[in-house]
């Protein structure tokens, strides 16, 4: 455990920072002989994973004899449209 005052932690913040990253360190920041705050690094959780599989109730199932990718014919369109 590294302590230090206010000013001290503002003049060597990058290597109190670096003490807390690479060695695990906690820092103790006091101020007027107190302490005020304190650097530790965080616990490593795992990734959250989405669940991607399919819902079967939500697939499409299209009517018989139904081409998705054939032209609309003129009496198929809106009359707004025409």
């Amino acid at each position: 455990m590294i302590t230090a005052n206010m000013h001290e932690a503002k003049s060597r913040l990058s290597a109190l920072v670096k003490a807390v990253e690479e060695d695990g360190e906690t820092v103790i920041i006091c101020r007027n002989g107190k302490e005020v705050a304190e650097i530790r690094r965080r616990p490593q959780h795992k990734p959250f994973r989405r669940n991607l599989t399919p819902d079967p109730s939500l697939r499409v199932i299209l009517a018989p004899g139904y081409d998705p990718t054939e032209a609309l014919t003129e009496d198929e369109w809106p009359s707004e449209c025409r």
